[in-house]
C-alpha cells in the first residue's frame, strides 16, 4: 500500500498534549500533499462512539490512512490511540506501507498537558475529563516509537518529524 515515496507518521499520545497541533503544522508546511487523520475526528465527530474494545473507529482510522496513502499522499495518522485497541491495526498499517514509517509517542507530564491544553483556549473539555483519559507509559510495542518529551516545543517536534522523513 502506498509507494516508497509516501510517508507515514504516526502521532501518539494523552490528549491535550500537542498531537493535531503538530499534524496540522506539518500539514501547513508541506508543499507536497499530506492528509491527516485524526482519530479524535472520525471517532468522536463522525461515528459517536466511545473509545473501547471492537469500536468500529479503529477500522476507519485504517481505512481513511491507506485510502491517502493509495492516492500518493503523506499520512499522519494522530490521536491518543490506546495500544491495547489500536496496537493491532497501526503496526499491520505499517507493515504493509511500501514507503517510510515513523512512529512518535508524547509522552508528557500531566501537569505539562493540562498546561499545553489551557494554552490553546479549549473549552470542549478539562482537567477532569483530562484526568479520566489519562494513560501512563502506553508504548507500543512491535514498532520503534521515538518518544516525545515536554523539553519539545512544537517547532522542535514539527522539526524533527520533517527532519526524519525526509520532508
Amino acid at each position: 500500500m502506498g509507494s516508497a515515496s509516501t510517508g507515514l507518521v504516526v502521532l501518539r499520545g494523552n490528549s491535550g498534549s500537542g498531537k493535531s497541533t503538530v499534524a496540522r503544522t506539518l500539514q501547513d508546511r508541506q508543499a507536497r500533499r499530506l492528509a491527516v487523520v485524526s482519530q479524535d475526528v472520525l471517532r468522536r465527530g463522525v461515528l459517536r462512539v466511545p473509545d473501547e474494545p471492537d469500536n468500529p473507529a479503529v477500522g476507519l482510522v485504517d481505512v481513511v490512512a491507506r485510502f491517502a496513502l493509495d492516492r500518493g499522499m503523506h499520512v499522519v495518522v494522530e490521536g491518543i490511540m490506546p495500544g491495547r485497541l489500536y496496537g493491532s491495526m497501526l503496526t499491520s498499517l505499517a507493515a504493509d506501507h511500501a514507503g517510510t514509517t515513523r512512529f512518535f509517542r508524547f509522552d508528557l507530564p500531566f501537569d505539562e498537558t493540562l498546561r499545553r491544553h489551557d494554552a490553546r483556549g479549549c473549552q470542549d473539555f478539562g482537567e477532569h475529563e483530562l484526568r479520566q483519559w489519562w494513560r501512563d507509559d502506553d508504548a507500543l510495542h512491535g514498532c520503534d516509537e521515538r518518544t516525545i518529551g515536554p523539553e519539545h516545543d512544537l517547532d522542535a517536534v514539527v522539526h524533527l518529524i520533517a527532519t526524519t522523513m525526509g520532508w
